[in-house]
C-alpha cells in the first residue's frame, strides 16, 4: 500500500525531473514543465508511466527487503546493532535490487520522456503508451543492451541511498528499543 501510494504522489514528480533532464528540454523551470505538460497532453502524461512504476517499484522493493534480511542473517544471526553489517546488506541489497530492475527503469524513463529521437528511430508516431509497447522500443532500438542502459548508475546512487537507510533505521530501533527497555526495568 505505502508504494501505491508513493508512486502515485511521485510519478508526476519523476516525469517532471526526467523531461527537465533531456538534452535540449523545452522545460526551463518545474512549473513551466508541469505547465506545458498539463496543457499539451493532460494529466494522463503525468502517469502515463504509473503502472510501470508500480511494476518496477514492487519488485525492486521485495528484492531489496529479501535480500537485506538474509544478508543480515549471514552477517548478523543474533541481530545485534551493528551498525557495520547494517550498511553492508543494506547497501548490497540495494545494489542488487537496482541492478534486477534496471529494465524496467529504462522503460518507465522512455514512457515519461517520450524522447522524440528513440520514437522517430523506431518508426512511431505519436505517443509511446504502455510497458509492453516501452519494452518492445527499447529491444527495437538497443536490442538486450538496452534495457541495461544506466545499470552502473542505477546501482551507484541505490547503494549509499540504502545502507544510509537501513543503518538509520536500524540507529532509531535500537535506540528506542533500549529506551523502552530501561523504562520497563525502572517499574
Amino acid at each position: 500500500m505505502a508504494t501505491l501510494l508513493h508512486d502515485a504522489v511521485m510519478n508526476p514528480a519523476e516525469v517532471v525531473k526526467q523531461r527537465l533532464q533531456m538534452y535540449n528540454s523545452q522545460h526551463r523551470s518545474a512549473l513551466s514543465c508541469i505547465s506545458t505538460v498539463w496543457r499539451t497532453e493532460g494529466l494522463g502524461a503525468f502517469y502515463r508511466s504509473y503502472t510501470t512504476q508500480l511494476t518496477m517499484n514492487i519488485p525492486f522493493q521485495s528484492i531489496h527487503f529479501i535480500t537485506y534480511e538474509f544478508l543480515q542473517e549471514q552477517v548478523n544471526p543474533r541481530r545485534d546493532y551493528n551498525p557495520q553489517s547494517h550498511i553492508i546488506s543494506g547497501g548490497l541489497a540495494g545494489a542488487l535490487a537496482a541492478a534486477a530492475t534496471t529494465p524496467l527503469d529504462v522503460c518507465k524513463t522512455l514512457l515519461n520522456t517520450q524522447e522524440n529521437m528513440a520514437l522517430s528511430l523506431a518508426n512511431i508516431s505519436g505517443r509511446l503508451s504502455g510497458m509492453a509497447n516501452a519494452f518492445r522500443t527499447v529491444y527495437q532500438l538497443n536490442g538486450l543492451a538496452g534495457y541495461f542502459k544506466g545499470i552502473q548508475a542505477r546501482v551507484i546512487y541505490q547503494m549509499p541511498s540504502t545502507a544510509i537507510s537501513w543503518s538509520v533505521y536500524e540507529f532509531f530501533k535500537y535506540v528506542l528499543t533500549k529506551h523502552q527497555l530501561e523504562n520497563r526495568t525502572l517499574f
